[in-house]
């Protein structure tokens, strides 16, 4: 099992959320963020809960590069070495700090979140997250390629492409997301698809169980306004063929 983890942005949403999963699996952890505070508590709660993990604290703001790769080496010290780490933003330190760590172990698994924003331009507030993330797969796909020549090592890569997740960043958007599921069913779908090490876990894949249904359910009920005797769209089809209504 890969065993101590590192979790950036950790002090809330979908840090947060993955660390309290990742402790309950019995995993140790390194959790960095800006609001030490928030982290703090986090930790009192994690280690209460489960008092066999070792959790360790570090201030971080992930777009100081120097401070990223300094936070990562503390980490791996501490704890005696880093198995994983999930990179959800601000991606190119963190994925430079992280493989260099397991480059010089020759194992660790570097867990990327993108997004399912990332498949396609989005409108909006949405549009500038969405080429972001799009980003983010790009890199992980160019991590991974390296790997490809490289014999001796148990190092992999994995990216992964949740639906939409409930969280304090989105908490204010002015565009209202349809199948948008809450942060604790989120993120353990994400959790189960970083676990699988899977090179790549698509939107249908990691998109959690409400998510799938909802999304069903919209289906079908596109598919019956189109067949409805008495949908708009059936009828303006009816009145060009000629059809009786």
């Amino acid at each position: 099992m890969r065993t101590n983890v590192l979790i950036t942005g950790a002090s809330s949403g979908l840090g947060a959320g993955m660390a309290r999963i990742f402790a309950g699996n019995g995993h140790s952890l390194a959790l960095a963020a800006r609001r030490t505070d928030r982290l703090e508590e986090l930790r009192a709660e994690l280690e209460a809960a489960n008092p066999a993990i070792d959790v360790r604290t570090y201030p971080l703001d992930v777009t100081d590069h120097g401070q990223v790769f300094e936070v990562f080496a503390a980490a791996a010290r501490d704890l005696g070495g880093l198995d994983r780490t999930n990179v959800v933003a601000a991606a190119l330190a963190q994925c430079e700090a992280a493989m260099e760590h397991f480059y010089e172990r020759s194992t660790g698994h570097l867990g990327v979140i993108s997004s399912v924003s990332a498949m396609r331009g989005m409108p909006g507030s949405m549009a500038t997250y969405a080429a972001t993330k799009a980003a983010v797969a790009h890199l992980a796909e160019g991590i991974r390629s390296d790997l490809l020549g490289r014999r001796g090592h148990d190092i992999a890569v994995a990216t992964v492409y949740p639906g939409y997740i409930a969280s304090e960043m989105n908490a204010d958007v002015e565009q209202k997301l349809r199948l948008m599921v809450e942060t604790e069913t989120g993120c353990r779908a994400i959790v189960e698809a970083i676990d699988s090490e899977v090179a790549g876990r698509g939107a249908g894949v990691a998109m959690a169980a409400g998510q799938r249904r909802a999304a069903a359910r919209a289906t079908v009920r596109r598919a019956q306004a189109r067949l409805s005797p008495h949908g708009p769209r059936y009828r303006e089809g009816a009145a060009r063929s000629g059809r009786a209504l």
